[in-house]
């Protein structure tokens, strides 16, 4: 990726029930982490959840930052990858808490991913019964996405974050400056997520987009800040996701789950997956919300644009991924809930969607 050029810091506030979180989205910030945490958190004791990859990375800077504003912190790394997300992991990085001799007025700082960032929650929300989380994303699609809206949980053998609790950050700070590490095709896949709130809610960032150019760290910031503004509006109006509203979110993402779940997690990123999953809605929305066919095309142009999937391998295991399907959280007692758009801007859930409509959406991919 191009170099990032140095941009103040953005600060926006996420609300929910109770709490406020800030969101902090500037460059330089990761040896500002420290004294950013003193503002907000009256802990001296903490733990850094991440994986291999970054820790390697990134790790050492964070440590020294929080070294400087007083804080001890305890290095927990877990293997890379979506196959860490598990219980089995949650319980080793909470013995390592607790053999750190951490408590009830420690924090957790999950620093990776959204696979840190959802099992470092995790962690958080259950440990001492819950204490206070920092998320500190390492991927544009976690900085615009998974970090923002309070959700964590773990996989098991038969589908994605079936287990998990409802545990907001005390503070989201996005470093522009980590996204130079990434891989084009590990950045290329957040813009799957920014796609679809462009997609549910904002047919202004849908166009921008289709003549988006990376030139430089304000119109980065720009999207990064829009994105979590997009979705922490969402999340406001359903925290705990029991109304439906919470749920537009979920657009493209039933049949991108089922797509990772078939391809062992390895065969496709999550971004990747939910660019299929989009491709899929969009189709069933053409029948089922009056989607205009043209407007379908310009989702799948634009997710072309951006190297996303639009079609699966003619070898891959369509079956399973239908197999899986019914196992998904969005599916109520039996009854299917999925998310379609009428037009580009709008989303809303549908109740009359059929599992062959599905089945037929991804034998078309």
């Amino acid at each position: 990726m191009d170099a990032i050029q140095p941009v103040s810091v953005a600060k926006l506030r996420v609300r929910g029930t109770g709490y406020f979180c800030p969101a902090l989205v500037g460059s330089g910030l990761l040896k500002e982490v420290g004294q950013r945490a003193r503002k907000f958190l009256r802990c001296n004791t903490c733990a850094i959840v991440t994986d291999s990859n970054v820790g390697r990375l990134f790790a050492h800077q964070l440590k020294r930052s929080l070294r400087a504003a007083g804080f001890k912190s305890t290095l927990i790394m877990i293997p890379a990858g979506e196959k860490s997300k598990t219980l089995r992991e949650v319980g080793v990085i909470c013995d390592e808490m607790i053999f750190a001799g951490l408590d009830r007025r420690s924090f957790v700082i999950g620093l990776g991913g959204g696979v840190i960032g959802d099992i470092s929650g995790f962690v958080a929300a259950i440990y001492h019964r819950g204490i206070p989380h920092v998320q500190i994303p390492t991927t544009l699609l976690a900085m615009v996405d998974s970090s923002i809206g309070g959700k964590t949980g773990v996989n098991t053998d038969d589908g994605k974050n079936l287990i998990g609790a409802f545990h907001p950050p005390s503070l989201v700070i996005d470093d522009l400056d980590v996204l130079k590490t990434l891989p084009g095709r590990e950045l290329d896949q957040g813009f799957a997520e920014i796609i679809k709130h462009a997609i549910i809610a904002d047919a202004k960032m849908f166009k921008w987009l289709q003549s988006w150019e990376a030139s430089g760290a304000l119109a980065l910031q720009r999207l990064v800040r829009r994105n979590i503004e997009i979705k922490s509006k969402i999340v406001a109006k359903d925290e705990y996701d029991r109304t439906g509203k919470r749920a537009l979110l979920n657009f493209g993402h039933t049949v991108g789950h089922a797509i990772e779940r078939a391809g062992n997690y390895w065969k496709f990123l999550h971004g990747e997956a939910v660019s299929l999953g989009i491709v899929a809605a969009c189709a069933i929305s053409i029948k089922n919300a009056g989607f205009p066919s043209r407007e379908r095309d310009a989702v799948v142009a634009l997710l072309q644009r951006f190297g996303l999937p639009t079609s699966l391998p003619e070898n891959f295991p369509r079956n399973k991924i239908v197999s899986v399907l019914k196992l998904d959280k969005k599916f109520e007692s039996g009854e299917t809930r999925f998310v379609v758009t009428p037009k580009i801007g709008a989303a809303q859930i549908s109740r009359d969607v059929t599992m062959e409509e599905i089945r037929k959406a991804i034998d078309e991919l």
